[in-house]
């Protein structure tokens, strides 16, 4: 009896050892590895010196009083996006700084306070652009009225004076770039992801640009 069991098993035995030897040798199942995103291609575009920038001072500047005065720097910030090739190169809200370069107040027999800003520097992702331009303000003077005053009560004229002149927030003033400034967009074929696409600067002889993004 123990002889036939024995034999029973031999034989069982046998039979799964070629299946067993089969899948010991068999490899072991290739694993997909996904491909990497092909990295987007990208191209330069160029914003060439003198393009118009429209900014406006971020407080009122006005010749009334003693704050202002020759050499105050002023902080000033984009009105509206400047673009290029259908990409917002500087965008709207970017930060600078002014300064007023000459001053007088206001005066007797109407004469009105005048001062003159020039625009310095846009501030783009740590990068300071330099600007080219300036602006000239006056007050509006009383003229006419001094004139009236001078023929009836004479040298009482000279109580009547002219108006600060005053630059306020809001008020567009108008700069320009004063070097080429160079960025990298994605090309025309990229993908575009949530309706955005965002550049990186490259660096240039002039200065760089922080952020490019495409129109909408």
């Amino acid at each position: 009896m123990h002889r036939q069991v024995f034999g029973v098993v031999a034989l069982l035995a046998a039979a799964q050892s070629p299946v067993l030897a089969q899948e010991a040798a068999a490899p072991p199942a290739a694993v997909e590895i996904p491909a990497a995103p092909a990295a987007p291609v990208m191209r330069q575009i160029v914003l060439p010196p003198n393009s118009e920038v429209v900014i406006t001072p971020n407080d009122t500047l006005t010749t009334k009083g003693k704050q202002l005065k020759e050499g105050y720097k002023f902080r000033l910030a984009t009105m509206f996006d400047v673009m290029q090739d259908g990409y917002v190169v500087i965008p709207k809200g970017t930060m600078g700084e002014g300064t007023v370069t000459w001053m007088t107040n206001k005066g007797a027999f109407g004469k009105s306070g005048k001062m003159e800003v020039s625009f310095d520097w846009l501030d783009l992702g740590g990068k300071r652009v330099a600007l080219t331009g300036n602006h000239r303000q006056e007050g509006e003077g009383n003229t006419g009225a001094t004139v009236g005053t001078a023929v009836a009560v004479g040298v009482f004229s000279a109580f009547v004076t002219g108006r600060s002149a005053t630059i306020a927030n809001g008020q567009q003033l108008r700069g320009r770039t004063a070097e080429p400034l160079t960025f990298t967009v994605p090309d025309s074929a990229a993908r575009v992801v949530a309706g955005t696409l965002v550049s990186t600067p490259v660096a240039a002889p002039a200065a760089t640009a922080a952020v490019a993004t495409p129109a909408s």
